[in-house]
This record gives structure tokens, C-alpha cells and sequence, in this order.
């Protein structure tokens, strides 16, 4: 089977760090050399000490949050130490891209379940909850897509899929991304929509009509909208664009409930930036939406090249970013797009101009733990206990409500 699903092209936000160096942020863009002394972001004297030897999973629990990472078959039907190291620290499944499209719809009325199947089944077998990832999109289409849907059948093609895949996974799934990415400021269109295939066949209303389809399908998975925002000034628009379709959708009876918020750093957070995207937080959460950081790593391609300086720096993103998310009580889940180095993405779409391997996630190449692991079991670990997760017998996920801290 073709790799293309695995590893899909995604918008960095780069935080602090564009506004610093004038790095391009817009989707496809490379970015470009700082051009200051970045070792001098560099705190040599930080503490990342942590208390205890649980596992990141049991540490996000104990505060009523989910943690857990992105993965595939390929990966956990094969690596057995990887695997061993992944139940242990996780606590839910995200397919890489086993439920996108080019993976389930090898024509257009056939599904294949055959490796989503097992996927769910391995998260289940070892006590994960397992996400859905994703139904819409305007990626990751298969090649007959563009020969065979057209404005007259778009709709019962979308509707189709959503039923058929989504109720194919009925009371196993804890999430879905219903949409993923739908907006894009950078399209040009005044209302900062993605231009996408989707949108050209239904117009704007093709969102809402995924979600109702989504919860037809599904009465219990929790329903979330998939975007990627920062706190930098480059993302005003954005983060304008996505809180009045939130509104919009919210005022159609839409059943979304959940933001989902695409976290691929930069290797430096400004306070300005973080105390703006605490308040794009506050201004969701106002909604009565719940929030998922999605799909957490931070990219070292412009770092030094000294691991020692490098994986401190890295730590630090970690630490100061989730320490401001987990401010606010409607984030339930902490999601990073991978767990080992060993297995990022960001090998081939954010490789290091020195070829040196990149280190952006928990664990390194060796499943050892690295500061970002440290820094991210330290943000559980002094979170406010506001969440309490009460399971549900009739599913294998639970609910979250809020409670006084």
C-alpha cells in the first residue's frame, strides 16, 4: 500500500519565532534561516526535573486530561519495542491515516476497513481510546475522486462515506475530526474558508452538513472541527476566520462540540503570542466547546545542532506552551503527532539543512525519554485538577465535566 496517506503536508505555526525572524508561515512555505544568535534563546539553567517514574498517560489522568499520539499499522504491527513503549505511554490511538480517504475508498463503492479495523481493535485490547481522524478534508482524496465527484453528486458522496465510515466505527470511537482544516485565510476568500473540492460542489454548508451526518451516524463519538491556529499576529485573520464559523455553526443547531487545535511549534513562544491564543482559547471555550490540542510536536529544524542546547529548547516550547493551555478548563486532551523521533514526519517535510536526524517529540529514536518528555509530564503534572473524566459503560470512552479547581 502507498506511504502518500502517512505523511500529509501540515501548516507549522511558528509562534513567537516568525515574528522574530520573519519566517514565511503560510502552508508550503519554507522557512527561512533566523538571522539572529538563536543559542541565545537558550536557558541552560532551566529545570526539567520531574517527580516520579508515571507515565505520561497516568499523569494526564490524574488531571482529568487524555494523552496520547498518533500512529500507524505499519509501525505497531511491526515494531514491538515501539509498541510496548506506545501502550505505556498512551492513553488514545490517533490514525496516521488509516481513516483518511485514500486509504478506506480504494475505488468509489468499495471501503476498506482491513487496517482501521485492526487499529481499533489493538487500542481497545490495550486500553486506549481510539480517535477518528478524519472524515472531511480537502487532502488526501484518492485518484478517482477528481474523475467521478462533480456538483451533482458531491453531496450523496460526502453523506455517503460519513454514514458508512463513521457508522462503521459506531461506539468505538472517542472523537472524530468531522472537518479538518477548513480554514485557510491564505485561499483569498473573505471569509478565510479553505478552497477546497468540497466547498466548490456545496458551498459553505458542506461543514455543517458533515457534522450532522457525522452525529447521525454516531450518537455518541464527540464531534470536532480540525484547525490550525497560532497566537501570532499572521493568525489574527485565522483565528477571526474559525471563531465566526464556530458561531455560525453553533447558530444552525450544528452538533459540534469540540475545536480541535493543530499544534506544530516553532522553536520559540513569545509571551505576547501565548497570551493572545489563552484568550482564542478563553473566546472557544465561551462557547461551550470543549478543545483538543491535536497534533502537538515542535519542529528543531532551525535550532543548533548541539542536542544538549537543542533538546532544552525544545523542552521549553513544550513546558511554556501546554503550561498556558492547560489554564483553560475546557482542554481535555493532549495529542502529539507521533511519540519517537524515530518516526516523525518531520524527517522528510522539516528536515535540518546539517542532515542531522530531527528531534521534536517525547521520546528519542531509542524510546529513551528526552527533556520534551520531562516538560510535558511537569505541564500534567502542575495542571489544576478542573476536569474529572467519568467513564460511560455503554462506550469505551468517557465524558468530561468541569468542576471547581
Amino acid at each position: 500500500m502507498s506511504k502518500n496517506w502517512l505523511m500529509t503536508r501540515r501548516r507549522a505555526l511558528w509562534f513567537g519565532l516568525a515574528s522574530l525572524t520573519g519566517i514565511v508561515t503560510q502552508a508550503g512555505c519554507r522557512a527561512m534561516r533566523p538571522s539572529y544568535p538563536i543559542q541565545a534563546l537558550e536557558d541552560p539553567a532551566r529545570d526539567f526535573t520531574v517527580l516520579g517514574e508515571a507515565y505520561l498517560r497516568e499523569r494526564a489522568a490524574a488531571k482529568g486530561l487524555i494523552y496520547g499520539a498518533a500512529s500507524g499499522y505499519d509501525k505497531l504491527a511491526s515494531d514491538t519495542k515501539f509498541t510496548a513503549r506506545f501502550i505505556q505511554e498512551c492513553g488514545i490511538l490517533v490514525p496516521e491515516g488509516e481513516l483518511k480517504w485514500t486509504a478506506l475508498r480504494p475505488s468509489p463503492d468499495k471501503f476498506d476497513f482491513t487496517l482501521g479495523d485492526w487499529l481499533s481493535e489493538f487500542a481497545h485490547t490495550n486500553g486506549m481510546l481510539f480517535r477518528g481522524h478524519t472524515l472531511v478534508w480537502n487532502q488526501s482524496l484518492p485518484e478517482w475522486f477528481k474523475d467521478t465527484v462533480n456538483s451533482k453528486n458531491a453531496e450523496q458522496v460526502l453523506t455517503t462515506h460519513i454514514k458508512t465510515v463513521a457508522g462503521h466505527y459506531a461506539g468505538k470511537i472517542h472523537s472524530w475530526d468531522v472537518v479538518n482544516e477548513s480554514v485557510s485565510p491564505e485561499h483569498g476568500r473573505p471569509d478565510g474558508l479553505t478552497v477546497s473540492p468540497w466547498l466548490n460542489f456545496l458551498g459553505v454548508d458542506y461543514i455543517a452538513l458533515a457534522f450532522r451526518t457525522a452525529r447521525q451516524a454516531d450518537p455518541q463519538a464527540l464531534l470536532c472541527l480540525n484547525e490550525a491556529v497560532g497566537g501570532g499576529k499572521e493568525d489574527n485573520f485565522r483565528r477571526k476566520a474559525i471563531l465566526t464559523l464556530l458561531q455560525r455553526l453553533l447558530s444552525q443547531g450544528t452538533p459540534i462540540q469540540a475545536l480541535g487545535i493543530e499544534s506544530h511549534l516553532g522553536g520559540r513562544l513569545s509571551n505576547a503570542d501565548l497570551t493572545t491564543f489563552r484568550g482564542f482559547l478563553h473566546d472557544v471555550a465561551s462557547l461551550d466547546l470543549k478543545i483538543l490540542i491535536t497534533e502537538l510536536d515542535v519542529i528543531d529544524k532551525d535550532l543548533p545542532l548541539d542536542i544538549n542546547v537543542r533538546d532544552r529548547m525544545v523542552a521549553g516550547v513544550y513546558e511554556d506552551y501546554l503550561s498556558v493551555v492547560l489554564e483553560e478548563p475546557a482542554v481535555i486532551a493532549i495529542l502529539t503527532w507521533g511519540l519517537s523521533d524515530h518516526y516523525t514526519w518531520h524527517s522528510t517535510y522539516n528536515p535540518r539543512e546539517d542532515k542531522a536526524p530531527v528531534r521534536p517529540l517525547p521520546l528519542d529514536a531509542q524510546l529513551k525519554r528526552k527533556l520534551a518528555w520531562n516538560a510535558m509530564a511537569r505541564a500534567f503534572d502542575n495542571a489544576s485538577r478542573h476536569r474529572t473524566h467519568i467513564p460511560n459503560p455503554q462506550l469505551s470512552h468517557g465524558t468530561i465535566r468541569e468542576t471547581s479547581p
